[in-house]
């Protein structure tokens, strides 16, 4: 497709348009807001409880034949191991154990130790050690909750705060290591990249620091299995908390535990996405989700090795309700499996809290399953050594990449320029199967009628402005709103600008005094008579139609302020069920390309989008394969940058999106780096496409 006339036109209108919209800052979303966010957080709450109940069904565990269950469950712990980031595995080199320190005590000794499970990626532990062994013993992983121990800048690790139960094993004849996590360990990593950094391309990079604390506790088994007092049939995991999630995630991809007993770690989706817990937990208890697995899921793969589930009847970040409905499904599993006695479920009063009553029944698990006359539990775990003295390390190792760990865990795609057509075609099918199975696989399967209703349409002071409700997908209604100049004659034209909160709230003041009593506006407008007669002007010196349309969660579809407390933690909730607030926008936009196409058939379309959302418009037109024309002013060169679809940087990134836009629709691309969208470039060559391609 040539650049043609107009083509040229709508874009030269559209962009001059966008301008005179985002000439403003955003105003303060503090005051006269709370009507709406209320509206629209009530309408997300019921869309997020409609998708934990299809997560739930959809996940559901059938074992229609028990003698193909291993294979089932191979199935599912590969896909959960790729949404962990470890598929493929990262490949574990020497461990390069070194043992820094012993510590002596009437009944145990402890060894300070640490390993390496990837190189630079220390693992600091301690191992407990009955005071006598005459053979190889039973063996406990316990993994840390979140716990700081911190003193002058000094970081002993959080398993200092947990002693407590690696002694009483060894006190009771087993053997103990007790690893740090990155998050609050000796070396301290990060735990908290969406929750608290803006580290979205977390979700793009498909990377979890839950696959690294899985990974790390795979090499911790495999320490364990170097040592002689260890008997590597009879090997437990355990944890609480944040050790809990860990232990769930550790046994249901590794069958060398042998006995798993997650306390105070798990619930369903439901109270995580529905209940809004995700303030309340760090990155590590979560995971982009494309395969839309729910906990029990997760929890079944365990089956049919002895499991406990452990957790207080109060507890406020894993409610009760939850687990007991987890455990409810994994009971099923275990019954089918005909192991009904390796599932128990105990519950102690309380809240979230490391609690006695909570040890006593893990303590009695592992002896049940491990040792041949089950003792009573006569002796409380109780801290033996100064926390100062279990640090491994006097001074930390310069080569760690423990801190950095986030960067290079999960490698994002090589994507070499292509070097011929049938080069460029093959990378291209990869791109596109991507986005069809990881980053957009939980749109609608069926897309339902649009239901477009005008909301009002009104003539004034030379402008046509008409507001549009459409339905995105159930549950979902969006605004779309439509301006020409008034005349005889009809637009030739449309611009789909894709608007974000500055967008909008500009718009509104341009277009408020005239249009405000009919504008679903907030707060109140404040009118700009300036900027509605050049936006007047623009339109009555083209023959085009400036739509726009407002994604979820923008302009009068904000459920919270931008960068708000709320605004993160409601967006961190869309990962869970297998989605990105991005993917989400971008199928609005595609919808939205088709309401303006079935109303206006012929008229050619071009898309516009700022920042972020020209991200968000670029992959839209990617996804409708029809759009004449695109205009992206300032898009992220990376999905490092901006843009969060789930996993899209293992197969792509920004600049192969815009070579796949190419292939169909002209672009105009405003950016400061020209050199970073090279690969493009290439391919525009490759294809004989270079017309179609134009930077400003």
């Amino acid at each position: 497709m040539m650049f043609h006339v107009a083509v040229t036109q709508t874009v030269a209108v559209a962009v001059a348009f966008l301008f005179i919209l985002s000439v403003n800052a955003l105003a303060d979303q503090s005051d006269g807001w709370e009507h709406v966010f209320a509206e629209n957080r009530a309408a997300l709450e019921a869309y997020f409880a409609r998708q934990a109940a299809a997560l739930e069904a959809e996940s559901v565990v059938v074992i229609p034949d028990v003698d193909r269950w291993p294979e089932q469950r191979e199935t599912w712990r590969r896909q959960l191991a790729h949404s962990l980031g470890l598929d493929p595995m990262p490949e574990r080199g020497p461990l390069d154990p070194e043992i820094t320190g012993t510590l002596d005590y009437d009944e145990f000794t402890v060894e300070k130790l640490h390993f390496q499970s990837l190189p630079g990626l220390y693992v600091t532990a301690n191992l407990y050690l009955p005071r006598e062994i005459d053979e190889p013993a039973p063996t406990i992983l316990y993994l840390c909750g979140h716990a700081r121990r911190k003193e002058d800048g000094v970081s002993f690790g959080n398993k200092t705060a947990y002693q407590h139960h690696p002694a009483w094993f060894a006190r009771h004849g087993y053997v103990c290591l007790v690893v740090d996590t990155i998050q609050l360990g000796e070396i301290e990593g990060l735990h908290h990249g969406t929750h608290r950094e803006g580290m979205w391309w977390w979700t793009s990079l498909g990377y979890t620091p839950a696959g690294v604390e899985a990974f790390n506790a795979m090499a911790a088994l495999d320490y364990l299995e170097t040592r002689p007092e260890v008997d590597a049939a009879r090997i437990g995991a355990t944890g609480r908390s944040g050790g809990g999630i860990g232990t769930l995630y550790l046994s249901a991809l590794d069958e060398r535990v042998a006995v798993a007993a997650p306390v105070a770690g798990i619930t369903d989706i439901h109270k995580h996405v529905v209940d809004f817990l995700t303030p309340r937990h760090c990155d590590c208890n979560y995971f982009p989700n494309p395969y839309r697995f729910d906990y029990a899921r997760i929890v079944s793969l365990i089956a049919p090795r002895p499991l406990l589930i452990a957790n207080t009847d109060r507890d406020p970040i894993f409610p009760l309700d939850g687990v007991q409905r987890v455990h409810a499904q994994v009971r099923d599993v275990y019954e089918r499996l005909d192991v009904r006695e390796n599932l128990a479920l105990a519950i102690a009063a309380g809240e979230h809290a490391d609690s006695q009553p909570l040890r006593v029944p893990v303590f009695d698990w592992f002896n049940r399953h491990f040792k041949e006359d089950a003792p009573l539990i006569d002796a409380p775990a109780t801290p033996f050594v100064e926390e100062a003295a279990l640090r491994v390390f006097d001074a930390l190792p310069e080569d760690e990449i423990v801190t950095r760990i986030h960067e290079t865990f999960v490698p994002a795609a090589e994507t070499p320029i292509p070097d011929s057509v049938a080069a460029w075609e093959s990378q291209r099918a990869t791109f596109l199967a991507g986005l069809r199975d990881y980053a957009f696989r939980n749109w609608p399967d069926a897309l339902p009628s649009l239901e477009a209703e005008r909301a009002f349409a009104e003539t004034r002071e030379g402008v046509r402005l008409e507001g549009w409700r459409f339905t995105s997908e159930p549950g979902v209604r969006l605004w779309l709103h439509v301006a020409w100049a008034d005349g005889p004659d009809a637009p030739e034209r449309i611009a789909l600008v894709v608007a974000d909160d500055t967008t909008w709230e500009n718009a509104l003041n341009a277009f408020g005094g005239v249009f405000g009593d009919v504008l679903p506006a907030y707060p109140e407008a404040e009118a700009d008579a300036d900027a509605f007669a050049r936006s007047r002007a623009l339109l009555e010196s083209s023959n085009a139609a400036v739509a726009m349309v407002t994604p979820r969660g923008v302009g009068p579809l904000s459920w919270a302020a931008p960068q708000s407390s709320d605004a993160v933690h409601l967006r961190r909730c869309f990962p869970i069920i297998g989605q990105t607030l991005d993917g989400q926008r971008v199928f609005d936009v595609t919808r939205a390309i088709m309401g303006i196409r079935d109303a206006a058939p012929g008229i050619p379309i071009t898309v516009i989008g700022n920042n972020d959302m020209a991200g968000v418009a670029l992959y839209a037109v990617v996804m409708d394969g029809e759009t004449d024309a695109v205009r992206l002013v300032n898009p992220p060169v990376s999905h490092h940058d901006g843009v969060e679809l789930i996993q899209a940087l293992r197969f792509m990134d920004m600049p192969q999106a815009l070579a796949l836009a190419l292939e169909h629709s002209d672009i105009i691309l405003q950016t400061s780096d020209r050199s970073a969208w090279e690969y493009a470039q290439a391919v525009a060559a490759l294809l004989g496409r270079d017309d179609g391609l134009r930077f400003e």
